[in-house]
């Protein structure tokens, strides 16, 4: 929704079509493809278009519906005009969702704007907003997802139960995230109000007993897939509350990540020899015939240990964690003074924004609910993701910095409000943050290639950093800045060199055919090395070595079923390992190999554990309990696992000032004493939930998808700029 002259016209953000009049109605069923008083859109995902057919098909029941929901909310809120005038004008009451104005085109005089006291502007004046606990109250009850929901929600004497027992016993509250929770309600609603609960007993008894079983029985399942595409032996570091330093050993294969064991590593973990005697006996209890490689993070110690791995066991590699490598760049990059200035600069609006619940409500209502901070898989990482998200919201945050609702609020003329309108109005800082979001976007990127759940990373990781040198020097040489490229270019190869080098990357990259094919020539001499290296080390009969050296042959020269129209096609379309078991039945050796390598991750990330039973394991000196909660960790780390693996929509995301989202966000939302003079606006009571809509931010893309074809800049393969040989 944007504002053309006087009139508000609405845009497709998927086709580009703008409607000059019908409303919201005329606008779902251009989305639903329902002829009518629109023409269909052709670029709608199939997900919004079923939606759209469901909100038109129910949209009689749900009007006769609307008036009872009104009526509930005046029982709540006693300002139910001001809600019921928001409510035409922002929510969609028959689907409630949020209508988005068009970044760049959003006016703070718009109509989707609601004034302090929770009128819509129609006609663009304004009233006086009051400074009391009362007009923060007031602002509160207008949140979109109060309005959406409806007071049902509000009261629900179920989630009032279910809140008392998590508040009880200290639970994360992301623990209504589990996919484990609905079926959880499910089951004690289908026993009725009878139903038995289960005791402690029980619970340490027959249900762990079978939980373990049932775990271990999936696990066979992804186990018997290792034959095949041999698995990845993953090296998780991680620290607890208390200082304990732990190891968590998993098996990585496409079926699915199993959960070996956790090991205290606080007395070894500076011991390169007791690492390798414990990582080598995790490689004999899977079968050192089914691991291709052992991931650890890149520390000197791990690097010795895996050196001698490697020659105790000479068909396996040893690996540093691609995402830890990705991460130390992100963080040499932020030491770089130009970069370091603005991310403090950024920071000093989200530290004001998020520690006083007035202006943190006024930027979400001109924000449409979205966040400014960006929370990431690292912190480093989220340094960079914050960014890219305040430029996608730019225009949005110029809009509410110059309108008359800031001018007339408290906090505009404190010292954080005033820093904050001249950083927002300074369009040298955009500037600055659209070159360094630029800059590390293709870095971001490979960092979740290398994480990735959707399909294996070892077919991708050595193109994602191509393509991110080779957009670092595009964009440096495009803009003519004084930085060379060579300062970028030189921090990633001081932590990726050992990558660069790695047989298993180029081998990679040498057998997706997407990228294979690509190649300008013969493509560089590391990679065919990389490729005869794995062939030696991962085979080791002489006599496949030789049949698979003939066969390279016919795919170098796409010849056979390689050469087929639809193998072609399929280049682009089927995982690189699907590819080979389709089209590679000629050369069955080589295909083997291929399935093998390709099969592979490149990250230890992934295991989002809770440390405590790993603490009473630790903690307690009788074996039986020590046995418990082994099985504890057992079943509660691969149940972890598989709920990873069975996502099949984006998960909710956590609020950024809960306790788990900290570590990673603290920088940017960390107080600063000079800001709180004023209390009353800073309570967390008076804070609109989230309920933003990331369809402003612009589709997703696909990470795998945008590293493209072509690659034929031998000055990124040689890692030197020209001339300087």
């Amino acid at each position: 929704m944007f504002k053309n002259g006087e009139r508000v016209q609405l845009k497709c953000l998927y086709c580009g079509k703008v409607f000059k009049g019908g409303g919201i109605h005329r606008i779902k069923e251009h989305l639903a493809g329902q002829k009518g008083n629109a023409s269909t859109c052709l670029r709608v995902p199939a997900d919004v278009r079923i939606v759209m057919q469901e909100s038109l098909d129910g949209v009689v029941v749900k009007k006769r519906k609307k008036q009872k929901i009104a009526d509930e909310i005046t029982n709540v809120n006693p300002i139910s005009s001001e809600i019921d005038t928001f409510t035409n004008h922002v929510v969609d009451v028959n689907t409630g969702l949020l209508m988005l104005g068009e970044p760049g085109t959003v006016e703070a005089s718009s109509s989707m704007l609601v004034s302090q006291e929770g009128t819509s502007n129609v006609s663009g004046d304004r009233r006086k907003r009051g400074r009391g606990k009362s007009s923060a109250v007031e602002g509160n009850a207008l949140s979109v997802s109060t309005v959406g929901l409806g007071a049902k929600r509000l009261n629900n004497p179920i989630h009032m139960a279910i809140g008392k027992f998590l508040f009880d016993i200290g639970a994360p509250l992301d623990a209504v995230n589990s996919v484990y929770f609905q079926g959880m309600v499910d089951a004690i609603v289908s026993g009725g109000s009878g139903a038995s609960l289960p005791s402690w007993n029980d619970l340490e008894g027959w249900i762990l007993n079978k939980s373990v079983e049932e775990v271990k029985s999936d696990n066979d399942k992804i186990i018997a897939a290792w034959a095949r595409t041999g698995c990845s032996i993953l090296v998780n570091k991680c620290s607890t509350q208390k200082g304990r330093i732990l190891l968590n050993f998993l098996a990585y294969c496409p079926e699915g990540t199993v959960f070996l064991k956790s090991l205290d590593g606080s007395g070894i973990i500076n011991s390169s020899d007791a690492l390798y005697e414990l990582i080598k006996q995790v490689v004999e209890e899977v079968g050192f015939k089914h691991v291709v490689q052992v991931i650890t993070s890149g520390e000197e110690q791990f690097i010795v240990a895996g050196r001698r791995l490697t020659e105790t066991f000479p068909t396996l590699y040893w690996t540093p964690c691609a995402a830890h490598c990705i991460d130390l760049i992100l963080e040499d990059f932020a030491k770089l003074a130009r970069i370091n200035a603005v991310i403090e600069q950024a920071r000093s609006i989200t530290r004001f924004v998020y520690n006083h619940s007035f202006v943190l409500n006024m930027v979400r209502r001109y924000t449409f609910g979205i966040d400014i901070v960006d929370p990431a898989v690292t912190r480093s990482a989220t340094n960079f993701t914050t960014l890219k998200r305040m430029v996608d919201l730019q225009s949005n945050l110029e809009n509410m910095v110059t309108s008359e609702e800031w001018m007339d609020c408290l906090y505009s003329k404190k010292p954080g409000g005033l820093e904050m309108l001249d950083i927002v109005s300074n369009k040298s800082f955009w500037s600055s943050c659209a070159l360094i979001t630029q800059l590390t976007n293709p870095l971001l990127q490979v960092l979740r290639i290398a994480g990735s759940k959707k399909r294996p990373a070892m077919g991708y990781v050595y193109a994602g950093m191509y393509r991110a040198k080779e957009k670092i020097k595009k964009e440096l040489i495009r803009r003519e800045e004084r930085e060379d490229y060579m300062v970028y270019w030189n921090i990633i190869d001081r932590w990726w060199e050992q990558q660069w080098h790695h047989p298993l990357h180029t081998a990679g990259f040498y057998l997706n055919p997407k990228f294979f094919y690509s190649i300008e020539g013969h493509g560089p001499n590391e990679m065919h090395s990389g490729m005869l290296d794995c062939m030696e080390k991962l085979v080791a009969d002489g006599n496949v070595q030789d049949k698979i050296s003939k066969e390279m042959n016919s795919y170098k020269n796409a010849a056979g079923d390689f050469g087929r129209k639809m193998a072609v096609r399929a280049r682009d379309t089927l995982l690189p390992a699907e590819w080979w078991s389709t089209y590679g039945g000629s050369c069955p050796n080589l295909a083997r190999l291929a399935i093998r390598i390709l099969s592979q991750t490149c990250s230890t990330l992934g295991l989002q554990q809770n440390h405590f039973y790993s603490e009473k394991l630790h903690e307690t000196k009788n074996l039986l309990e020590q046995q418990r909660f082994k099985d504890l960790i057992f079943v509660h780390c691969n149940l972890q696992l598989r709920q990873i693996g069975s996502e099949t929509k984006e998960p909710a995301s956590m609020p950024l000032m809960s306790f788990d989202a900290t570590n990673m966000v603290e920088d940017w939302v960390m107080g600063n004493d000079t800001f709180l003079e004023d209390y009353t606006y800073s309570e967390w009571t008076a804070l609109d939930p989230v309920s933003g809509n990331k369809m402003l931010l612009g589709p997703s893309t696909d990470e795998f998808e945008e590293l493209g074809a072509g690659f034929d800049d031998y000055e990124i393969f040689n890692r030197v700029k020209d001339g300087d040989n």
